[in-house]
């Protein structure tokens, strides 16, 4: 059946799904965040999502502020919108608008981490499972009927980054399976049982502060919850160093964040119950390496043995 449809994303996670939805349907319009300065040199930058659509000729609109501008939305009179990633909050007048409604593609098992950073609260918290829910709209956030949900496993293999990757296929799977059982009337909606709601909140620089008191397993988690995006990081001899991948170790000597062994591929530092070995790290001025090459560029490695990160 022909339906017409208004898509809202912003990063490459929510490319995925939009790819999927013009396998059948016609998008009449993509909605995504304005063109940002990204870099030194500050090039102006379209949307993972803007990239895309003008690749298949759809219609790109880009509001500023959508909660004041979003007239163009509602001149198409669209019969879906499908919301995933798209950065802004949806006003009342767009969400009652659509006959099917106003749906989102969040990556979590709602009611559980409502909120702009899901992935990385997952990861971070060392859950094992996380999922994909689709979910109505309303002027709250995350907190709509809950339509289809699906989980999948959180390795210790896994970071952030490979989890957007993967929720960001299965929501693609799980879209272009819904939309016709919504159009068809298959879907009952689900209360979210508000009890039980946690939030993840976007990450800010505090959250990633790496702290060498915690135990080794909540810094393995943090490490990896944060990578590759924003990265975690602390400070040695005065220099920054951003942390992007670790494992655990065994050794309880000395104090905690204190280099207390070197490795062949890591640096062992000290926690507050064993010990955590980074392996993938980029120092201040330096760009991102696995620690084993910048070991290699050090004379004399142990060295680096009681040094303190803080």
């Amino acid at each position: 059946m022909e339906l017409k449809i208004v898509y809202m994303g912003t990063p490459e996670f929510s490319v995925g799904p939009l790819k999927e939805i013009i396998k059948d349907y016609d998008v009449e319009m993509v909605v995504t965040q304005p063109d940002k300065e990204v870099g030194r040199k500050k090039i102006l930058t379209p949307s993972k999502v803007k990239e895309f659509a003008l690749e298949k000729g759809i219609k790109v609109f880009q509001p500023t502020k959508i909660r004041e501008d979003y007239k163009e939305i509602l001149d198409i009179k669209p019969d879906l919108i499908v919301t995933c990633a798209y950065g802004q909050i949806i006003p009342k007048e767009l969400i009652d608008l659509p006959k099917y409604g106003c749906i989102n593609i969040h990556a979590s098992l709602l009611p559980e981490y409502r909120g702009g950073a899901p992935i990385h609260h997952a990861v971070m918290d060392g859950k094992d499972k996380t999922g994909i829910t689709i979910m109505y709209m309303n002027e709250k956030m995350d907190e709509g009927d809950i339509l289809y949900q699906r989980e999948i496993d959180i390795l210790d293999t896994d970071n952030t980054s490979s989890m957007f990757n993967k929720l960001s296929v299965l929501g693609s799977e799980m879209i272009r399976e819904f939309i016709p059982r919504l159009i068809n009337g298959e879907i009952t909606p689900i209360k979210q049982d508000n009890s039980k709601a946690t939030y993840a909140y976007n990450i800010s620089k505090e959250d990633e502060k790496i702290n060498f008191n915690d135990s080794s397993r909540n810094i393995f988690n943090k490490i990896r919850g944060l990578s590759d995006i924003p990265g975690g990081y602390s400070f040695l001899d005065n220099k920054r160093v951003k942390i992007f991948g670790s494992r655990i170790g065994n050794s309880t000597k000395g104090n905690p964040g204190e280099i207390i062994n070197i490795y062949d591929d890591g640096i062992g530092v000290r926690t507050n119950d064993s010990e955590i070995i980074l392996t993938d790290i980029q120092v201040e001025g330096k760009t991102r390496e696995l620690v084993k090459n910048y070991l290699n560029g050090i004379q004399d490695k142990n060295s680096l043995i009681g040094k303190k990160f803080d």
